[in-house]
């Protein structure tokens, strides 16, 4: 089979690297890292006219999409249009996370458990909102945001100055439209569905870390590292997640002729007594938890996205390897989030630590050197039969990158680790 992953990210990286044990594999516009595992092509995701050209000219049987953007703005529909054949939802129903005010909505009539909130267009009426909400609360951009746009508020005055930066152009477009909502207490997870609108296979579950520092401490980012499995996330647990979040979801979405076929991704929080909400739903793989997810699938993915984009009769399968688990620590650029310095020259080790694996996201080697090209600049990620191992392995791994300013954390996994002691 040959595939092409359109993207150029991590997440892009680690889905080329997946796919190309079993496929022969391209990637538009991919990045130095997607180079050893797949075909470069000059291809930009945001042209759909230029991928589907690619398409024939490689005579590529499954096209995958891994950005949000590229969905959102419907590149599947066009492809499909033109008979071309791709994994990923549609533009109706990739709306489930181009729109947080839709995706309430889908919640709200679906019965699927979230937190209380209310959506403003206009900054007045969200100001006066927030002085009369209970502290603390979360100030959420509607539209997308590159995993940033969700802000955590201590304060009345917090919340208020970050509606006020939405309304002001902070995440351009994604602000005009904004939802306050209730804090939600407890740990995070990040669950994946394979899904042709019907049948569901659940992936490994996942837990990333948003906050830059350590301790969960600073800005919020698109993610500085994950861990899978969780151990929070019991058979049972995934069960009601499957039957109270990612089943009515699906049939809703079908329901307002929006039938989602691709990877539903559930953002839960998960309180101290086990209730489940959903912070957020996202229509494809998550950056950094497909670094962490896909190397520890026990599954042909390749074939399974063949037959959910063709329509087959699809049979899931079981998706997790035993005995495996994954750690991935984000290098970023110094300045990230909110000021990215890039050009600095980035250094290898020759050979990869034992157990580890390199996924490339914000670089570049035009001048013949690799350079820091974005804010999250690579991905180590360590494999191991424990989360010892695997922590160990993914620290190794970074330690041995070497760039100037080089941002990562050392903690990653941290609320694992505590479980294992206190049990």
């Amino acid at each position: 089979m040959r595939i092409l992953v359109v993207g150029g990210g991590g997440r892009e990286h680690a889905l080329c690297w997946a796919l190309s044990r079993t496929a022969t594999v391209f990637c538009a516009p991919g990045n130095p890292g997607t180079r050893q595992c797949a075909t470069n092509l000059p291809e930009s995701a945001k042209d759909h006219a230029g991928i589907a050209a690619a398409i024939r000219r490689e005579h590529v049987d499954l096209t995958v999409v891994g950005p949000e953007a590229p969905l959102a703005e419907g590149l599947v529909d066009h492809l499909a249009a033109a008979g071309l054949r791709a994994f990923g939802p549609t533009k109706a129903a990739a709306r489930i996370e181009a729109s947080k005010a839709f995706a309430k909505e889908v919640m709200a009539r679906a019965g699927v458990p979230t937190a209380r909130y209310n959506t403003f267009s206009d900054e007045a009426e969200a100001l006066r909102y927030i002085e009369a909400h209970e502290e603390p609360m979360v100030v959420k951009a509607s539209g997308l945001a590159a995993g940033k746009g969700a802000v955590v508020c201590s304060t009345r005055a917090e919340a208020c100055s970050a509606a006020s930066a939405m309304f002001g152009g902070r995440f351009g477009a994604a602000g005009k439209t904004i939802l306050v909502e209730q804090f939600l207490l407890g740990e995070e997870l990040s669950v994946f569905a394979l899904t042709d609108g019907e049948h569901i296979s659940m992936l490994p579950s996942s837990q990333d870390h948003k906050r830059l520092g350590d301790g969960d401490l600073g800005p919020n980012t698109g993610g500085m590292g994950a861990y899978a499995p969780v151990s929070l996330a019991t058979e049972e647990l995934l069960r009601r997640v499957a039957s109270e979040v990612i089943r009515p979801t699906l049939r809703e979405l079908a329901n307002r002729g929006a039938p989602y076929r691709g990877v539903l991704y559930a953002g839960l929080m998960i309180s101290p007594d086990g209730d489940l909400s959903v912070v957020e739903f996202n229509c494809r793989f998550g950056d950094p938890e497909a670094q962490v997810v896909l190397p520890i699938i026990g599954a042909d993915l390749a074939e399974d996205m063949w037959s959910i984009a063709s329509g087959e009769n699809w049979s899931p399968t079981a998706m997790i390897a035993a005995n495996q688990t994954a750690v991935a620590t984000v290098l970023a650029a110094p300045g990230y989030p909110d000021a990215p310095e890039k050009g600095a020259a980035i250094t290898l080790p020759t050979e990869l630590p034992e157990h580890t694996l390199l996924f490339h996201a914000g670089t570049e080697d035009g001048d013949g050197t690799l350079r820091v090209s974005g804010g999250r600049v690579l991905c180590a990620t360590g494999l191991g039969e424990d989360m010892s191992a695997a922590l160990a392995a993914s620290r190794r791994l970074a330690a041995a990158v070497e760039f100037s300013g080089k941002v990562c954390r050392s903690d990653i996994g941290w609320r694992e680790i505590a479980r294992a002691r206190a049990s």
